[in-house]
């Protein structure tokens, strides 16, 4: 599986989890799905943690752009 395709499959469960049809997702700017990522998580009671660079690292490896 490549990032693109990962990428892709993220951003449909993404889509299904904020509750917002494809083309309101597609369609949305970042800060509008930013805003919306931050009700989310107000709503569940914590902030995601920060990516550190050793598991972007690790995830670029697994996921290499071609």
């Amino acid at each position: 599986m490549t990032f693109g395709d990962a990428a892709a499959r993220w951003a449909g469960l993404a889509a299904l989890n904020l509750a917002r049809r494809p083309p309101e997702f597609w369609s949305a700017t970042p800060a509008e799905l930013l805003s919306i990522v931050g009700l989310w998580l107000e709503q569940a009671g914590g902030a995601a943690p920060a990516m550190d660079p050793a598991e972007l690292a690790r995830l670029k490896e697994i996921f290499p752009d071609e």
